[in-house]
């Protein structure tokens, strides 16, 4: 996927826009000349990068950042908890799925043109409630008839993450198994890199309707310079 700037402007709404996924992209997107909007706590207003407008709010509290998202804007939902693991299930209920809730309902009263997921890969043999979360939560755009883009890596590949690196040759052990192939493909890794590029698509070239992007896509997305 060859991500290529485009003449239009978008007008991008971003929670979670100062994490790992978050930081790179909104950069992206301010250098792409979009407008942005990004969601922080009260008090962390300096960590957004420069080009983009704070909005202090509480991703859980949709009436915190409700007045801050405009029709036709693009909502792009990237909050979650940190370094998931399996002992975290009940952050992920609260954290993951209630932002996401919280997102869901700003985007549907006011009328949002594009809700962008940041889901994860499934099915998968492990993370069964980081992966359920997710899982239900696209059936919930599905339910809304919002347009939306759902995207699903497994482990995205970045500074302070790095260690699935260590895994490479069973990927590819498991790629060259004819069992063991559509696994290994739906749960690769993707770079920080790809996973921007993936991103920046998918708010430049909305679908109609609804959209998931697996990891092959993921993989072959590219940010030429704007």
């Amino acid at each position: 996927m060859d991500v290529r700037h485009t003449p239009g402007r978008c007008r991008v709404f971003v929670t979670g826009g100062t994490g790992h996924i978050g930081r790179p992209l909104v950069e992206a997107l301010v250098a792409r000349g979009h407008t942005v909007r990004v969601l922080v706590r009260p008090g962390s207003e300096g960590r957004v990068v420069h080009g983009a407008v704070p909005v202090p709010g509480d991703a859980l509290r949709a009436g915190t950042f409700r007045e801050y998202v405009d029709a036709g804007d693009t909502l792009v939902q990237l909050v979650g908890t940190p370094h998931p693991n399996p002992r975290k299930a009940a952050e992920f209920e609260r954290v993951d799925f209630g932002a996401f809730r919280a997102a869901l309902d700003v985007a549907q009263e006011r009328q949002v043109a594009h809700f962008v997921y940041l889901s994860v890969a499934h099915p998968a043999p492990v993370m069964h409630a980081y992966v359920g979360v997710r899982a239900r939560a696209e059936e919930m755009l599905r339910a809304s008839r919002l347009p939306f883009t759902a995207l699903r890596p497994w482990y995205v590949i970045g500074p302070g993450h790095r260690w699935p690196l260590l895994l490479i040759p069973l990927y590819w052990l498991g790629e060259h198994l004819p069992a063991h192939r559509d696994a290994a493909r739906r749960l690769g890794l993707v770079t920080l890199r790809q996973m921007v590029a993936a991103l920046v698509q998918a708010i430049e070239s909305p679908p109609t309707s609804s959209r998931v992007v697996e990891v092959p896509e993921i993989r072959r997305s590219v940010v030429t310079p704007p």
